[in-house]
């Protein structure tokens, strides 16, 4: 089955709970699809690690989702910063994903009033099957063998791991794999411990 192609859209779909018909883990979305945005970009060569900062590699390419690429513009014209502090930023990424995935046509955005007063838009994903593809791509990443799991799904396990993303890792199976899901972090690289101290950092800030 097809899936969208970025890791931030695949982390979005996997946050929306199709029992409940809206996004769980919002508190930890944005940092989340930031880093995601990064990990793509890593994996996909246009990123690389210089002492423990990112750093572009060329310029975009052709075609490249248009979130990727506004958050290599950013890396780009912006001062050399650690990973957690881009991911810290909050520049409206997860609204910039939202936006991306209807006008690709993998969600709909349905208008609807909070307490018949406020207006919000809620997003739907259109096919069902895709989140279900995208949580059997989890569970085989946790349970299949190490050797045979894709860059994207240990992405997807490391990161949902480090913001807490309870729909898609319970506590309990986090505590059952831990030492597998350490072991998918470190094909990542940087970004998934950076993730945790970025919350981690705007959590104590907040207290």
């Amino acid at each position: 089955m097809e899936l969208p192609g970025t890791l931030p859209g695949q982390l979005y779909l996997l946050a929306h709970d199709p029992e409940r018909g809206r996004l769980t883990g919002t508190h930890n979305l944005e940092p989340l699809l930031r880093a995601a945005a990064l990990t793509d970009l890593l994996q996909r060569g246009l990123l690389r690690d210089a002492n423990g900062r990112p750093e572009v590699t060329g310029r975009a390419p052709a075609g490249l989702d248009p979130v990727l690429a506004g958050i290599l513009t950013e890396l780009a014209d912006g001062r050399p910063r650690r990973w957690r502090n881009w991911i810290g930023r909050r520049r409206r990424t997860t609204r910039a994903v939202r936006d991306g995935l209807a006008a690709t046509g993998w969600i709909r955005l349905d208008e609807h009033r909070v307490l018949g007063l406020f207006r919000t838009v809620r997003p739907t994903p259109r096919d069902p099957r895709v989140r279900k593809a995208l949580a059997a791509a989890v569970s085989s990443a946790l349970h299949g063998p190490l050797s045979r799991v894709e860059p994207g799904d240990a992405a997807l396990v490391a990161l949902a791991d480090a913001a807490r993303l309870a729909l898609v890792l319970p506590p309990k199976l986090r505590r059952e794999q831990r030492e597998r899901i350490a072991a998918l972090a470190a094909l990542c690289g940087p970004v998934p411990r950076a993730l945790r101290q970025a919350i981690a950092a705007r959590d104590s800030a907040a207290t």
